[in-house]
């Protein structure tokens, strides 16, 4: 499921998602709304909360362009997002008028005015494959100003520590927790610095979530899988503690005449509903939607699992990842800083 950086000695659990190159289009939408929108193009790296579906491309069993995935999404139609409807990239991208849907950018179907097409092989190497294509196509001074103009938002650490840290017995026999924070924050701010190298003049940085707060972890972790299901405090206090030494890693590369690079905290608005969800429309708080809500996810959520009547009422959709309700909340959490830097451009 996940690809190895080219460039550094690359341990974090990111998969790649170049979801999309798209030059910005207004056409779709019918908005009234008044923005000030430079915004030439999304580039989307993460994990599973933001794969369109780059994953029914590959040779992977995690997959979700299956039912009940997709349920609530356009038509009903399974997409491969690991959730019922749209993802934060997905509200962003069309809030900043870039496209309505962030297309996946394996999909071998899209034109080249969404992306092109390069081998998932790279991580940054294809990115530079991909602007050598484009500077054929429009030029070298029109690429560049294409790219300098796009946002790029990075999201990931969350498989660093539930996958590859406390869910294997490899990294902490090798790292201590120290450690293996130090190697992600070192490699976090390498790859931004690729990013930047290549052009990028805006780049977003999502926090970690409440990780002890996710229904697999309550079932694994916690001592309390049945009753009455809390959340595993510590894991989400290494969470905490992981975002403020990110933010501070972050501050050295935050200049006035350099890229602006902006942190995004979702641990705040994610532990609000958690804590209160009855103030913002939930009812359920630590089982996911699909299937028991404990375990599953993925091919374990499927067409033969029960599916709660209405997922908007729920956190999580599976036992991992978010419903749309709850990340469209995280994104209108988001919005302010969206609007103060493409206000700012």
């Amino acid at each position: 499921m996940f690809t190895p950086c080219c460039r550094f000695s690359w341990h974090l659990a990111l998969l790649f998602i170049l979801v999309s190159i798209c030059i910005s289009e207004a056409r779709f939408l019918n908005s009234k709304r008044q923005l000030n929108n430079s915004i030439s193009a999304i580039l989307v790296f993460g994990d599973s909360t933001v794969d369109s579906g780059n994953n029914n491309y590959i040779k992977t069993l995690f997959k979700a362009n299956f039912p009940p995935y997709g349920i609530d999404f356009a038509n009903h139609i399974p997409t491969g997002r690991f959730t019922d409807g749209r993802l934060v990239p997905d509200f962003l991208a069309e809030y900043t008028r870039v496209k309505q849907y962030i297309p996946p950018y394996l999909d071998p179907t899209l034109t080249v005015d969404d992306l092109a097409v390069i081998p998932m092989q790279k991580q940054l190497e294809y990115f530079q494959d991909y602007k050598a294509k484009l500077e054929n196509s429009i030029g070298e001074e029109k690429t560049k100003s294409l790219i300098s103009n796009a946002a790029f938002l990075v999201s990931a650490g969350s498989n660093d520590f539930v996958i590859n840290y406390f869910g294997t017995t490899f990294r902490r026999q090798t790292y201590t927790l120290s450690n293996y924070e130090q190697l992600l924050l070192q490699n976090i701010r390498e790859f931004i610095q690729a990013l930047i190298d290549e052009g990028a003049r805006l780049i977003g940085l999502v926090g970690l979530p409440p990780l002890g707060c996710l229904p697999v972890v309550i079932t694994l972790s916690s001592g309390s899988p049945f009753s009455p299901r809390q959340c595993n405090e510590s894991l989400s206090q290494i969470a905490i503690d992981f975002n403020k030494k990110l933010q501070k890693e972050l501050r050295p590369m935050q200049t006035d005449q350099g890229p602006k690079i902006v942190y995004f905290d979702i641990y705040q608005p994610l532990i609000d509903i958690l804590q209160k969800p009855s103030q913002f429309g939930f009812d359920e708080t630590n089982i996911g939607c699909c299937g028991s809500g404990l375990i599953e996810a993925t091919f374990a959520c499927n067409a033969g699992s029960n599916v709660c009547p209405d997922p908007s009422k729920y956190v999580f959709f599976d036992s991992i990842h978010p419903t749309e309700a709850t990340y469209n909340y995280v994104f209108k959490k988001m919005q302010p800083v969206i609007d103060e830097i493409i206000q700012g451009k």
